[in-house]
């Protein structure tokens, strides 16, 4: 309750300290001018360069790290380095506050909100996109050798023998909505079995070696939560401070994990993309947006589904493994890796990707209630008893057109928190979660507090609304999915929902014509749908 509550303050509550003279705020469009100042100061000849000048700029912090300088700047060209006096005030200040990621007193840093709504860590985008842009991707391991990597140098595989094509399977390159990331993943790991003997540069540098770092330090210093923990912006038109919701969950926060996968998404498409490509500035522009060159499957609301097409999870796996093996032979007395052996290194690279796969990839993403500017709890919430048995579908009505992007959502949201408490008396947003064809889940009441969603069933099951009028017409196949399979599927493996739990319709309880012809006769076609109806109670 009190980690509820302080979510509740930071979401309405700007931070007392005033935000330095001169800089931008840490917003994606705020990267976004910043890659096109830069691209105007590096001839169009090295726009490759442009993410490797701006990473650069960090070093006056300190150095990158040895396995970054190994895999990326130890065969590229010289990327043009800036004086920074010469760009302007507000870049540099942006530089200074996003190109390091950290967590610190319960705040995160080098992070970003996105159009979307999701909040982005910056280092590891750019890295991944100078990793993308060049082109080789696949390093061999120096495994045999006792001299120094760095020494020895390292040695590139070909990438288009090595590195899948992942246009013909990634939602990002068709139509087609994502496939269920299945449950029972353990029969996966059981096939990593090979030492690894290459890295991808691209999933190392964005994703793998800070997910085993994370696993060497331990889950049993997390807190619950686990992996992906989020947070509050001090607020969302122009954002300085972000707080994490949970102090002592893992290192990888959300905000990491996005950046992470965007980067790997966005610097896959690089690599097989050929000249000219687009500005950085351009292409984050579209990712952030409407989708790449056009491409709606390509974008930030997608990722989770686009990253489970990019890699499997054997290869994930193999990939962790390699970014320790790397590391252990770059910094021989790394304080966690000295005296691993293969075995308890490849045994962390499968807990990594087993929690990493089911608990952030299976499962959707959700904004917490301070994304969307929830007004606080009326009264004092009651918890529920978990885990349940049942989800009750919802559609919402009133709103009645889907809302299709972060900004309609939010808005869609307040007005429901309105409604239901200022018209109807209520203490809060009546459903647990609702659902917008913006590919995101926005938290209501959440997982632990009773909603007031159907009369006389709310303390028995979620209730779980989609933004819009479905009497004649279906909600997006991705929202529908999400309902479907991705949010229940998650909510079992953590321990909220029951592995037998049914779902119903709110018609079937109550008298109301909710959740709309339409949804209800494809609802009664999914496999978890309980054919019963008892209706006692009026709405």
């Amino acid at each position: 309750l009190r980690a509820w509550r302080a979510g509740e303050v930071l979401g309405h509550w700007a931070n007392v300290v005033c935000p330095p003279a001169a800089t931008l705020p840490l917003l994606m469009d705020s990267v976004i001018q910043a890659l096109a100042e830069l691209e105007q100061k590096v001839p169009a000849t090295k726009a490759r360069h442009t993410a490797s000048a701006w990473l650069l700029l960090a070093q006056e912090s300190g150095p990158r790290d040895l396995v970054h300088h190994f895999l990326l700047e130890g065969r590229s060209l010289k990327a043009t380095r800036l004086d920074p006096h010469q760009l302007s005030p507000e870049l540099r200040g942006l530089t200074k506050d996003v190109v390091q990621h950290g967590v610190r007193a319960g705040q995160e840093y080098g992070v970003v909100l996105a159009p979307d709504g999701s909040t982005v860590a910056v280092e590891p985008l750019l890295a991944g996109l100078e990793a993308g842009l060049q082109g080789y991707r696949v390093v061999n391991l120096p495994l045999d050798s006792t001299a120094s990597p760095l020494d020895a140098g390292a040695t590139f595989a070909d990438t288009e023998a090595t590195v899948p094509d992942v246009r013909a399977t990634s939602p990002g390159f068709r139509d087609a909505p994502p496939d269920v990331i299945s449950a029972d993943v353990g029969a996966m790991y059981s096939n990593v079995r090979a030492s690894p003997t290459t890295v991808d540069s691209l999933l190392v540098v964005t994703l793998a070696r800070d997910l085993g770092l994370a696993f060497l330090q331990g889950p049993q210093t997390w807190s619950h939560s686990g992996l992906g923990t989020d947070g509050c912006w001090d607020q969302l038109s122009a954002p300085r401070t972000f707080t994490l919701l949970d102090s002592k969950a893992s290192p990888v926060t959300m905000a990491f994990l996005n950046g992470a996968l965007d980067g790997a998404l966005l610097g896959d498409y690089l690599s097989r993309t050929p000249e000219p490509r687009l500005p950085l500035s351009h292409l984050l522009s579209q990712y952030y947006g409407a989708g790449v060159a056009g491409n709606p499957g390509l974008c930030s609301n997608l990722r989770r589904q686009n990253g489970a097409a990019l890699t499997s999870a054997p290869t994930l796996t193999q990939q962790v493994w390699g970014a320790l093996i790397l590391l252990q032979k770059l910094e021989a007395k790394h304080p966690q890796l000295q005296g691993m052996s293969q075995e308890q290194l490849a045994q962390v690279a499968t807990n990594a990707t087993k929690e990493f796969t089911e608990a952030f990839l299976g499962c959707p993403a959700i904004h917490p209630r301070c994304r969307w500017g929830a007004a606080p709890y009326r009264g004092l919430p009651t918890p529920l008893q978990l885990p349940l048995g049942f989800l009750y579908v919802h559609h919402t009505y009133v709103p009645a057109a889907p809302c299709t992007d972060f900004a309609h959502c939010a808005a869609d949201m307040r007005s429901m928190q309105r409604f239901h408490q200022d018209t109807r008396g209520w203490d809060d947003i009546g459903y647990s979660f609702v659902v917008g064809s913006d590919g995101y889940v926005y938290e209501g009441r959440g997982w632990h507090w009773v909603g007031a969603h159907t009369r006389g069933h709310n303390s028995r099951g979620f209730g779980v609304a989609f933004v819009g009028n479905y009497t004649a017409e279906l909600p997006a196949k991705a929202a529908l999915h999400i309902v479907q399979d991705v949010l229940p599927g998650c909510a079992v493996r953590a321990g909220l929902l029951r592995p037998d739990y049914q779902m119903l319709g709110h018609r079937q309880l109550v008298r109301t014509d909710c959740p709309g012809d339409a949804l209800f006769d494809l609802l009664r076609t999914w496999p978890r749908f309980a054919a019963v109806s008892t209706r006692p109670h009026t709405t």
